[in-house]
Parts: C-alpha cells; structure tokens; sequence
C-alpha cells in the first residue's frame, strides 16, 4: 500500500496569505529549518496506480500538479485521471473545497459520513460535479467498507469511526449551547486497510480528545497519521492570532498532559506521524525545542511529498 502526504498543513496552508507571523514570515524569506506545506490530505492506492484522495484540500490542484502519478496519464483516454474516490473526514473547508477541482466530466466516487454528505448537498457549488459520473456514497460508522471508483472495486477498505470533535467552524449554531449543535458523524477518522495484504493504517487529522475508546482502537497500529494542529492550546492566543483556544476549535493539543503525544505514548503504535499542523505551530521550525520534543517522543513531522509504503 503506497500512502502520499499531498498537504501537511492545517487551514490556510503554510505560509498563510495574510499572516505574517514569526513562521510565516521566516518560511517566505526562506529562513533555514522552514518548509512551505499545502493543506490537509492524503494519498492513498493499493497498486500505485488507482488513487484514493483522504480530503480535498483547496490546494488540490497544484497537489496534482506537483505529483505527476495523479495527474492525466499519457496514453490514455483525452480526459482521464488515477484519483478514482474521495473519502472525507469531515465539513471543514479545507477538507472538502478541494473538491470543485475535480469536475470537468470526470467519473470517481465521494465517500463520507451522512452528515458531511449533507453539507456538500446543501451548498450548489458541488452540482458542478455531475451527479451521473459522480456518486456520492455514505460510510457508515464502525464498518469496513470497500472502497469503489465509479465502478472498479480499488482493493481497499475504510472503517470511519467517530472521534472527539466539533462541528465546522462555518457550521457552528450558537443557539444549540456549549456544542455548537456538533453531533457524532460530524468528525471521524479512517482506518485504511490493503484487501489483499491485510496491513492498515489510521488517518486522524482532526481529533479533540483521546478517548479511551479511541484509545484501545489504535493501540499497536503500525501507522498513524494524527491531527497536529497546536502545540500549546493557546499558541494563537498568545501569538495574537485568533481568540480562540485549541479546545474551541476542537484540536488537541500536542504537549501537556492532556496532549497528544502523552496520550499516544503508551500505544505502542510503531510509526506516528503529525500532519494538519497549524501555521502558528512551532514545530515548523525544524531547530526549534519543540520540534526536539515531539521527534525525541517518537514522532515524525509530516511534510508534503513524505512518501511511505506499508
């Protein structure tokens, strides 16, 4: 199973357009230790040749471009394309926007939960994507489902399950108290599996919390990709970034006690890699303390183009 990280980087990207925070303004001169990332997704295929895309990230189109296996293929049909479906994980914009770069005419599959399939059906831009070539199909919760491009069964299957989480930021309904109106379904992670070599991975790009339910699933993976956003619940407090905390947003945190990389710890899960990092994070900075501290825990920092095969 060939797995790509096509964006890293959580909302906005890296560096933001607007931002000029200290790591955003050291990754645009080009400052040592500083990488530009695309934001959030996944590329996924069993043979190297047909594609599942993880979310679809606003920067898909320059993600495609910068990979030539996903792009048109020479010698084949006048439009064609390797990405046979989309599996999303949740509402957020930078998830699912992506997705208005695959239209002109092009047959593949949307799998997500009912709930983010409500939301794409509920807004007129993603018509463009015809809905005779298009299927859009729900994952059920707690159920492998074997994945399929238009018609051609692609040799994987993906088990959604729930994880702790909220609503989308542009979704959220004050008048539905503390939660936002947030409901299960609304974010959920991916375990990803070959069909014919039995190996998996998990996808968590977004999480809160880990739970002890969360917990016991991922216990011994030999792989997971795990939600980055902050390092600190209040970095962007701090940095004057946004009045929100972590928590708000419904990102955990990846030190303290309560962060990620405490609660990850005891799993003993072979390979963790952050991605979704947020651009105030200071582990973008490679001679940062730190980046020090999440690598000397086991942890890789995800960057776009990080290529792994299971």
């Amino acid at each position: 199973m060939f797995i790509r990280v096509l964006g890293s980087a959580a909302g906005g990207g890296f560096p933001q357009w607007n931002c000029n925070c200290r790591n955003c303004a050291d990754v645009r001169r080009g400052a040592p230790g500083f990488t530009a990332r695309t934001q959030s997704s996944l590329a996924v295929s069993r043979d190297g040749r047909d594609w599942v895309l993880l979310n679809a990230s606003p920067d898909l189109r320059k993600q495609i471009n910068d990979t030539p296996k996903l792009g048109a293929q020479s010698g084949g049909d006048l439009r064609n394309s390797p990405i046979k479906s989309v599996v999303l994980t949740n509402g957020d914009v930078d998830h699912i926007s992506g997705l208005i770069n695959l239209r002109e005419m092009e047959p593949f599959a949307i799998y997500g939960s009912d709930r983010v399939l409500d939301v794409i059906a509920s807004n007129s831009i993603f018509n463009i994507l015809n809905a005779e070539m298009v299927a859009r199909r729900q994952l059920p919760l707690g159920v492998a489902t074997a994945l399929r491009g238009a018609t051609e069964p692609l040799g994987l299957t993906v088990e959604a399950f729930p994880v702790p989480g909220k609503v989308a930021l542009y979704l959220e309904d004050a008048s539905k108290g503390a939660d936002f109106g947030t409901v299960e379904g609304d974010t959920i992670g991916l375990k990803v599996s070959d069909l014919e070599s039995g190996k998996s991975f998990f996808y968590i790009p977004g999480c809160a919390a880990v739970n002890e339910r969360l917990a016991e699933r991922i216990k011994g993976a030999a792989l997971v990709f795990f939600d980055g956003t902050l390092f600190t619940d209040d970095e962007m407090l701090k940095a004057g970034l946004m009045p929100k905390t972590g928590k708000r947003m419904g990102h955990i945190s990846i030190s303290g006690p309560d962060g990620s990389i405490a609660a990850l710890a005891p799993l003993d899960i072979a390979r963790k890699v952050y991605v979704h990092i947020n651009n105030s994070n200071p582990v973008l900075d490679e001679n940062s303390s730190q980046r020090r501290e999440a690598e000397a825990a086991g942890w890789e920092i995800g960057y776009d183009g990080m290529e792994i095969t299971i």
